[in-house]
């Protein structure tokens, strides 16, 4: 297999198994996230298929309550709904963003600016435990970061709207071929409907990931003598925690611009203004402890699963 091949498998296979193992957990944060603070009855756009949902708004829904509900009228395979369409734009999407970003690190490894001091010495008995993966400074783990991160949104935007539409309950899809054609028709304005929040979210959240992954690594490469996959696990998901906290507002911002219909969500500045007026800062914070949680397991399963293939076709 080539080394693209490897890469693009062992992305995949990453995102595959993140997505089934999480996807309650995406789901939850895309219903708490929702709402809109005003009263009343609220009601999707006539250009889709729509069903209402309660005037409740989302602040006053816990998390165990929104899946107990959900349960109930569904049953536990409604915690899953949405999957499909996860996968659609995960399995891709990261297999696309780790190849990406591994062949800009290793385009950026030439360069003496970006190219850092070798981390892991050759012929060290624990070298395997460590990465194949190349080494940059800070400034090129940041910038190779927010950079693919945001081509390959560009690229697959389209499929993070069906996503989040799917997991709202504002949306009545019955399949995905029908959700994707419904957004389709509404025009290029739709498809990449909230590109510019996911940009502002996804480019310092990778730059600031890959940034703390690739230290803290090498870091309990050097403290640790765990396995492999234990230092990538625990590196990814602390990575993963701090990156999270530090955007989650536009991940706020986002959902809303992609599953609101009323004007008052139309555009970033908009979608702001209305989140603050009607919640305050507390606003942008809405499920937070779900995607917080979502990444660390993400990041843990996603680069252990990613590390850990390439080094086992390394050594084949």
């Amino acid at each position: 297999m080539s080394n693209v091949g490897q890469h693009l498998l062992s992305g995949g296979l990453s995102g595959f198994a993140s997505t089934i193992c999480l996807q309650p957990l995406d789901l939850l944060k895309t219903r708490l996230q929702q709402g809109d603070g005003s009263s009343g009855p609220r009601f999707a756009s006539p250009t889709f298929t729509c069903v209402t949902i309660a005037s409740t708004s989302a602040r006053n829904l816990t998390v165990f309550r929104t899946a107990r509900d959900i349960v109930a009228i569904q049953g536990p395979r409604g915690l899953w709904r949405g999957t499909n369409a996860t996968l659609v734009r995960n399995v891709p999407g990261i297999a696309l963003y780790m190849t990406a970003l591994t062949h800009a690190r290793s385009v950026m490894a030439v360069s003496p600016y970006f190219k850092a001091v070798q981390k892991y010495p050759s012929g060290d008995s624990r070298t395997r435990q460590g990465s194949v993966l190349p080494t940059l400074t800070m400034q090129g783990n940041l910038l190779s970061g927010a950079t693919t991160r945001v081509a390959v949104g560009f690229i697959l935007n389209p499929f993070s709207v069906l996503k989040a539409r799917f997991e709202s309950s504002i949306y009545a899809y019955e399949s995905l071929s029908g959700g994707f054609m419904s957004i389709v028709r509404a025009g290029p304005s739709e498809l990449f409907r909230g590109f510019l929040a996911s940009s502002l979210r996804d480019a310092p959240y990778a730059g600031l990931f890959v940034v703390f992954y690739e230290g803290l690594k090498i870091e309990t490469y050097w403290t640790s003598h765990t396995t492999s996959a234990g230092i990538h696990s625990f590196s990814a998901a602390s990575a993963g925690a701090l990156a999270t906290i530090f955007t989650h507002p536009f991940d706020v911002i986002k959902t809303k611009v992609q599953v609101r219909s009323e004007a008052r969500y139309h555009g970033l500045y908009k979608t702001i203004r209305t989140i603050m007026t009607q919640r305050g800062i507390a606003g942008f914070f809405d499920g937070v402890s779900l995607r917080l949680s979502r990444k660390v397991f993400s990041s843990a399963i996603g680069w252990a699963v990613y590390e850990g293939m390439l080094m086992l076709m390394a050594s084949a």
